[in-house]
């Protein structure tokens, strides 16, 4: 008979392990699919993480002809973060044939009602279908790729995450953070435009808005908007360069403390 400390000590680990699997039980599960040809071995850890902060990710998978060389980049990463390497041998040179693989896995996936959402990992315009069919059965569809993907996949998924913006590294931060912030908005255009869609159509007829919601209704508008395309680690951030358009107020009576936004008087309609 154990002793009256260990028995609740075992309790205590009974108890929180079954608080962990409540946890997962109620996380999306995901589905992350790689198509080895047309993606980067190096950003590997940085995309896994991005797709946990939406939910649990249950099956991984990569594709491509493991008997050439240019798939030699990713066998440490395989081990490194379990992922199983599916083989697709080109049956025509020149031809992808990952494509196609990727996509009746995919569809399979779907219809066996086991995940809640893919991530597609992948620059090719190829897989715009998929991510429409898939979100036509209510899913929600995470694509990462290059800023050279296709405009039409891009807007194919519920979110987008372009590899540019996973490779800031920790010495980049430290050094010269607002020359890097004016240098990327040159490169890719002045952000307001976008901002205010996305606070009308959070705010709708309001005065104030979420934060949150906010963000929300600028990645339904535009599913590649990121902060981080500005030189921004958070939306909040990007916000405060623009005091003459947005006003930022914290609700502190709140737990956990939310964060408003409103339009500066003299950009209110009414």
């Amino acid at each position: 008979m154990p002793s009256d400390g260990r028995y609740v000590s075992a309790l205590v680990g009974i108890s929180f392990r079954r608080q962990i699997m409540e946890e997962q039980s109620e996380q999306q599960k995901f589905a992350v699919l790689i198509d080895g040809d047309n993606a980067q071995a190096s950003l590997l850890p940085q995309i896994l993480a991005e797709v946990s902060k939406v939910g649990l990710i249950t099956i991984k998978r990569i594709y491509g002809d493991w008997t050439t060389t240019n798939m030699n980049q990713w066998k440490e990463s395989l081990h490194k973060h379990a992922i199983q390497p599916m083989q697709q041998f080109r049956y025509t040179i020149g031809k992808n044939a990952t494509d196609s693989a990727m996509i009746i896995d995919a569809m399979d996936l779907l219809h066996s009602n086991d995940v809640q959402g893919f991530c597609i990992i992948s620059s090719d315009s190829d897989y715009t279908r998929l991510a429409t069919r898939i979100r036509e059965e209510g899913l929600f569809v995470i694509g990462v790729g290059e800023k050279k993907t296709p405009e039409a996949f891009v807007n194919a998924c519920n979110q987008f995450i372009y590899c540019e913006n996973l490779t800031v590294t920790q010495e980049s931060k430290k050094k010269g953070r607002k020359r890097k912030k004016r240098e990327e908005k040159q490169d890719t255009g002045d952000p307001l435009r976008i901002l205010v869609q996305g606070f009308e159509m959070a705010a709708k007829e309001e005065e104030w808005t979420y934060l949150a919601s906010m963000g929300n209704s600028l990645r339904q508008l535009y599913p590649a908007f990121d902060p981080r395309t500005y030189g921004h680690t958070r939306l909040q951030s990007l916000l405060k360069d623009y005091p003459e358009t947005f006003v930022l107020k914290q609700d502190r009576s709140k737990k956990p403390p939310v964060v408003n936004v409103a339009l500066t008087p003299q950009n209110r309609s009414d």
